[in-house]
């Protein structure tokens, strides 16, 4: 017979009940934690793309090139961007405003009407596989329901000869290892810079040295920057294996700078190695500080920088949270390196971001750190 006493279960209970009120950590992990990561995989985590911007240049001026491009402003999948001059359109997918640009030539309707084969050019941008995929099976989708509805109106029973020239820029092959590879690189500086430095301080003050810090006549400033030079290098050093890695054995190709990726990787490491020693200077404790260097840092990385999902595919709040992660801004810079090689204006209005980001969490860990042991 088991032996069971309500009266030591009670007693139990009400002591573990206290302890996890008690520690931080349990709450972070039991409740806040789970309700996170279910806010980002029902709402960022999206793999579909509804609404994608493209752009249409129509250079026919005919009634059937309109109707064509009212067939694509029309659709539910495509936000379209309509200009007559070519050059526009395409600076716009050069700066990733757009994701993709449909070509209307200038013959499109005198072949149509002489039932010669008309020629649509899809430009997609291959820096986003599964969007350059979408766009063109969407693209080629319209077309054919244009098709259909022209067939239909006309009552004619012939088959309307058009033919569809696809082409995909940055990344011909449509090679997603192409665009991860980049990408994970900001992933993997967000781990170094912020969870590993977010348990400095923590450390010092759970080993109890402390307070032989506080004993020396170092000032704020200096014990900063000393936490922060190692792994600034440590970081860099990381980053140089993934290059090697990247182009040397997966074959990447890299059509860059190497000096442009050097600054930005920099900069951005000085953000994530801020927001880690911010995290262990308010923290004290190595296993508070991890978690929430995970939650901060590494996840939101992970899920909202455009890694691997499509941010205009997102809500708009969303969207919106995203602008205050510093991964966001070096996986674009990178994938743009690597794939498009050098284009200033992107580079540098993703780096002024990360900057101010830097400046900030440095600042606020400046700020916090005190020479005391209150």
């Amino acid at each position: 017979m088991i032996e069971f006493s309500f009266r030591r279960f009670r007693a139990f209970v009400k002591k573990e009940s206290l302890q996890v009120i008690r520690d931080p950590s349990s709450i972070l992990i039991a409740i806040v934690l789970p309700l996170l990561l279910t806010f980002l995989y029902g709402y960022a985590m999206s793999l579909d793309a509804n609404k994608i911007r493209i752009g249409l240049v129509l250079e026919d001026t005919s009634a059937n090139a309109y109707s064509l491009a009212a067939a694509f402003t029309g659709t539910p999948f495509f936000e379209v961007i309509e200009d007559t001059d070519r050059a526009v359109i395409e600076r716009k997918l050069i700066k990733g405003e757009i994701r993709g640009i449909v070509v209307i030539p200038q013959d499109f309707s005198k072949s149509l009407d002489n039932q010669l084969t008309s020629s649509i050019q899809v430009i997609t941008d291959g820096s986003e596989t599964n969007t350059a995929n979408f766009v063109i099976n969407y693209a080629v989708g319209v077309v054919n329901t244009w098709i259909n509805s022209l067939r239909a109106e006309k009552k004619v029973d012939f088959v309307i000869p058009i033919d569809i020239d696809t082409r995909v820029w940055f990344n011909p092959e449509l090679k997603s290892r192409y665009v991860l590879l980049p990408g994970s690189v900001a992933i993997i500086m967000s781990l170094i810079g912020t969870l590993l430095t977010a348990l400095v301080v923590a450390r010092e003050w759970e080993h109890g040295t402390m307070e032989a810090l506080i004993s020396t006549p170092i000032r704020v400033l200096e014990f900063i920057a000393g936490k922060i030079t190692p792994y600034f290098f440590l970081g860099l050093g990381s980053m140089t294996l993934c290059l090697a890695i990247s182009i040397i054995f997966f074959g990447v190709p890299f059509r860059g700078s190497f000096l442009v990726v050097y600054m930005a990787t920099s900069v951005f490491l000085l953000a994530a190695l801020g927001q880690g020693l911010f995290i262990s200077v308010l923290s004290k404790n190595q296993f508070l500080a991890n978690q929430f260097a995970i939650m901060l840092g590494f996840l939101p990385a992970f899920v909202l920088s455009g890694f691997l999902f499509e941010i205009q595919s997102m809500p708009l709040y969303i969207q919106i949270l995203s602008y205050v992660l510093p991964p966001r801004y070096l996986v674009s810079i990178l994938q743009t390196t690597f794939l498009a090689g050098g284009v200033p204006y992107l580079i540098v209005i993703n780096i002024i971001p990360m900057l101010l980001i830097a400046v900030i969490f440095i600042g606020l860990a400046i700020k916090n750190t005190r020479k005391s042991l209150d």
